[in-house]
């Protein structure tokens, strides 16, 4: 297998599931390739806690993306998430001393904002611009090349535990693998579901994994808000297995098959056969049974991170809705029961603007990866243009120091 410069592989490593995702860069955009996926077995709430059974979990999942690509995978995006995440807003001012707005200068802004003071076990993963503002002309996207005297910027900090990042590094060192770039969960799902006009407009995305919820804010184009609340649908499993007294095993697979958020949905005549505990007989009982159980969960879930949106003080800024991606989010009745919650538009997003395998990928699980995949790509561009930029002002200044030699 040979190895490609223009792929790049999006690892997300959750708590139910381990996903790689290869895409190829082409004339058009990104394509598809190759897919692996395997039950994860070391993370408990997005955290690693046996590296180990981790590290086989992602050896399995970018062998099958491998085999299904043909390519050799070196580097890879991966995604982080867990209760140790914690997003912040910041502000900024630098003087710009009455001349234009250079490149330089929106790194010095940014880097003042950074400056935050924090513990020595939390490292800063994501500072994402959300405005400028020169001589108190705020809404600017786009700073350079505008004169001015005061220089401003508001962004947003995402930071996370050192140890839970050096972990997964760990664990992807062992499967010889880089870590070309950490990227939290909801972002990356953002980047593979959202629209600009969604963004624009305001909208709340919520990542419903196994071992947690991630939810993200957009308004006027940036990230306002972040946040992960440790509730998921392992959760929803734990309750089932206790309510129908079945193993967990078959009570993921009974949430799966035939798990709904709404009772009110549910034919009452509907029945599942339910596997009992200790080798004794399974019984036939209501799939209503099984909807009462879900719904006062997800129930719970909603409302948590509708506190969480009130916390942050946008929430009269979501004219876009919600948008729900993640394993959790396949289930019947899920938007209904969101609707019923937010009071907003409430949408089921898929990963989209992408080719190649798009039917296998067509699904909310994999947003997070495919989003890996896109945001790398953007990430790339971006150093593309920095570079070439840079080349060119090289190229002009020798031809300057060529031209005065010649005339002097």
């Amino acid at each position: 297998m040979a190895k490609k410069d223009n792929l790049i592989v999006g690892l997300d490593i959750g708590t139910t599931k381990i996903c790689a995702v290869v895409g190829e860069v082409t004339h058009d955009g990104i394509d598809i390739i190759g897919i692996g996926s395997h039950p994860s077995r070391g993370l408990r709430k997005g955290v690693i806690v046996n590296i180990e059974a981790t590290i086989e979990s992602i050896n399995k999942a970018i062998d099958e993306a491998e085999l299904m690509a043909g390519c050799d995978i070196v580097s890879v995006y991966a995604a982080l998430s867990g209760s140790h995440i914690q997003g912040i807003n910041s502000h900024s001012i630098v003087s710009v001393k009455n001349r234009l707005i250079t490149e330089k200068d929106v790194e010095r802004v940014i880097d003042g904002a950074s400056a935050i003071v924090m513990p020595m076990d939390r490292e800063i993963i994501h500072v994402i611009p959300q405005e400028y503002t020169v001589d108190e002309q705020d809404g600017i996207k786009e700073p350079v090349g505008m004169a001015g005297a005061k220089f401003e910027a508001n962004v947003h900090i995402v930071t996370a535990s050192v140890s839970c990042i050096q972990n997964v590094v760990k664990c992807a060192n062992r499967c010889a693998l880089n870590i070309t770039g950490v990227v939290l969960s909801p972002i990356a799902s953002a980047e593979a579901c959202l629209s600009e006009d969604e963004k624009e407009l305001g909208v709340i995305v919520i990542d419903m994994g196994g071992g947690t919820t991630d939810v993200v804010i957009y308004v006027n184009g940036s990230v306002v808000h972040s946040a992960v609340l440790p509730l998921g649908g392992n959760h929803i499993s734990n309750d089932i297995a206790v309510g129908l007294r079945t193993p967990n095993l078959e009570a993921e697979k009974i949430k799966q098959k035939y798990g709904c958020a709404l009772s009110s949905l549910v034919n009452k005549e509907d029945t599942i056969d339910v596997p009992s505990v200790g080798g004794r007989k399974s019984r036939v009982l209501s799939r209503q049974i099984l909807a009462e159980i879900i719904e006062p969960r997800l129930e719970e879930i909603f409302d948590l991170v509708k506190q969480e949106v009130i916390r942050s003080g946008y929430e009269d800024n979501i004219a876009s809705g919600v948008v729900l991606t993640g394993g959790v989010s396949v289930m019947d009745g899920v938007p209904e029961l969101a609707e019923q919650v937010f009071d907003f538009p409430v949408v089921r997003a898929t990963p989209r603007g992408i080719g190649g395998l798009v039917d296998v990928i067509k699904s909310p699980m994999y947003a997070t990866g495919v989003g890996l995949v896109i945001y790398g790509h953007a990430r790339k561009k971006e150093e593309l243009m920095k570079t070439g930029e840079k080349g060119v002002y090289i190229k002009v200044k020798e031809r300057m120091k060529n031209w005065f030699a010649e005339m002097f």
